[in-house]
């Protein structure tokens, strides 16, 4: 059995796609706690503007922004040629990946720590190991439950954005149906985490939360439009792997059973 799906290579390269979706996301739920400057990371001073009457906004991004464009990049190649039926399965089974894993975070924190632990990194700067633990892995209920159905939603519209494109432009247009289907969903994505995490769970303002809404989407947009090229060459390298007739046949199939 071990022997013939190993030999299978439409099998193999769905295992290994899948891998790569799941642990992504799951990585972006976990390093997205961290706040990062992109203007800083590129070695240009941070930038202060308004908008929408709110002030002095910057690019300030959650770390998990490094790992979602991938995310979105792995939907659209499976979706491409297994079909939304195998995207949604596995949007499904990644939203209870990071479910379970949110739980063993907290069954973690709740251990009592060893007597020596929390000041046994003082010498590094870190006064107690226990509460930066915490305070990095306990994010809260309603950034969790935001970022989990964000994610979620995306997933599903980006689906159907794709497939909707791609019976209209048929085998062409891979570009168009590819990012298209990334800018709709990452739209919706944007804000609902927002709207979620901080306009119901942290009291913001609409205003603030629509603002940086729109900067982060912009970053996004921008990301997903640099990543087209990549999704050619992911193509490409699938094509070569699979040969052009077994690859014909599995987009074929991927389309007819949607």
């Amino acid at each position: 059995m071990i022997h013939a799906i190993v030999r299978d290579r439409p099998t193999i390269l769905f295992i290994l796609l899948s891998a790569f979706f799941v642990t992504n996301a799951l990585i972006a739920e976990f390093i997205g706690v961290k706040i990062f400057s992109l203007e800083q990371s590129l070695g240009l001073q941070p930038v202060s503007f308004s908008l929408l009457g709110q002030k002095d906004l910057a690019f300030n991004l959650t770390a998990g922004v490094l790992l979602w464009p991938f995310v979105f990049v792995m939907t659209d190649i499976i979706n491409e040629y297994f079909g939304q039926k195998a995207v949604k399965l596995l949007s499904y089974l990644t939203v209870c990946m990071i479910s379970y894993a949110f739980l063993m975070f907290y069954l973690g924190m709740a251990l009592p720590p060893a007597d020596f632990w929390p000041g046994s990194q003082t010498a590094k700067g870190v006064a107690d190991m226990s509460l930066a633990f915490n305070a990095v892995f306990g994010q809260g209920l309603w950034i969790i439950v935001g970022s989990i159905v964000a994610f979620l939603i995306g997933q599903l519209l980006d689906v159907l954005v794709f497939q909707a494109l791609r019976r209209r432009t048929g085998e062409g247009l891979l570009w168009l149906r590819a990012t298209g289907s990334t800018l709709v969903s990452q739209l919706v994505d944007s804000f609902v985490v927002l709207l979620i995490a901080f306009y119901w769970g942290a009291g913001w303002s609409l205003g603030l939360v629509i603002a940086i809404g729109l900067v982060n989407y912009a970053y996004k947009f921008s990301v997903a439009v640099l990543m087209t090229p990549v999704i050619y060459g992911v193509h490409y390298l699938i094509d070569q792997y699979l040969g052009e007739s077994l690859s014909e046949q599995l987009r074929e199939s991927a389309l007819k059973q949607d």
